[in-house]
């Protein structure tokens, strides 16, 4: 098998990066902080350059450079406004930021990450933006599995369960039908991955990834930790940190006070259900059982399927 030359390709195009914004960069070797099929992400010095997944077109990307240009203090800003092509993908640099310390939760910046989806939540989209991709990722995670269920009988008893929770949504959630909300702005693909310091070490914490960042329902931001949460993943500490946070800042996907639930059920279903989706193909790509946090949200799916959303305020029991 040939080995694919997008790696040291990207590698390249990063030194070169690096090099054209000082002539005293501290040359050391360049890192890859990411290689699979969705991104391909590599550092040298100060600069990050970032091979986008295949399929992303500039007409999709170039409007989301230039809204992350026109939001300082939300998004870290790109180094240039139009994506380069490289080996049939679009490739993009950014100035380095320091990361969320995985081993370290007791650090997770759950307020900072709160107060940044309110504010973007509150902000005008700078610049006329195509829906938020939340619910198209999720559905494509979803016809991964479907796909995968047809050929590996191993797979069927947990897909079965994942399929029949993606089926209660309503058509939106499942990208079948335009988002009830096409006006807010949205990020799209909010983890605590998605959150730098700039400049290093010790800057403001900045939103990064643009390839989903839109228009539409603004409670798709806060669905993923919500999922945690609902499933027994994430500790109701931290995400009464995250959610108090998010209203301090007068976010308007929940409302000021009272039950959240109402708003975050759809997208939280929706994130639980793409996650498990992405755990199963990964298992049975990597040979392997699902971990226990893997089976968690199967089994979260498995009773999220028994009841509509409207009735369910939690999936751990």
């Amino acid at each position: 098998m040939t080995p694919s030359p997008l790696l040291p390709d990207l590698t390249a195009r990063a030194e070169a990066a690096a090099h054209s914004r000082t002539s005293a960069c501290p040359c050391g070797a360049t890192v890859t902080l990411a290689d699979r099929p969705d991104a391909t992400v590599v550092r040298h010095a100060d600069t990050v350059a970032k091979a986008h997944a295949r399929g992303v077109t500039a007409a999709g990307l170039t409007p989301r450079l230039t809204a992350a240009t026109h939001l300082p203090g939300l998004f870290l800003p790109p180094l240039g406004p139009t994506p380069a092509d490289l080996h049939g993908r679009l490739v993009t640099f950014w100035p380095y930021g320091i990361p969320v310390d995985p081993d370290d939760p007791d650090a997770a910046p759950w307020e900072a990450a709160a107060t940044l989806l309110a504010r973007l939540h509150r902000t005008p989209a700078p610049t006329p933006l195509p829906p938020m991709r939340g619910p198209v990722k999720a559905a494509l995670a979803v016809s991964r599995l479907r796909a995968l269920a047809a050929t590996d009988a191993e797979t069927t008893a947990g897909a079965t369960a994942v399929l029949r929770a993606w089926d209660t949504l309503p058509a939106w959630a499942r990208a079948e039908a335009p988002q009830p909300d096409t006006a807010t702005l949205c990020h799209g693909d909010l983890h605590l991955g998605q959150l730098v310091r700039h400049p290093a070490p010790d800057g403001p914490w900045l939103l990064i990834d643009v390839d989903d960042l839109g228009v539409g329902v603004p409670a798709w931001d806060l669905g993923r930790p919500a999922a945690w949460y609902a499933c027994g993943l994430l500790p109701p500490e931290e995400w009464s940190r995250f959610l108090t946070a998010y209203r301090a800042a007068r976010g308007p996907a929940v409302p000021a006070d009272g039950d959240p639930w109402p708003a975050l059920d759809v997208p939280a279903r929706a994130l639980t259900v793409q996650t498990a989706a992405r755990a199963i193909t990964k298992a049975v790509a990597g040979g392997r059982p699902l971990d226990e946090a893997e089976q968690c949200l199967v089994d979260a799916c498995d009773r999220m399927a028994s009841f509509p959303p409207e009735l369910t305020p939690g999936y751990a029991k």
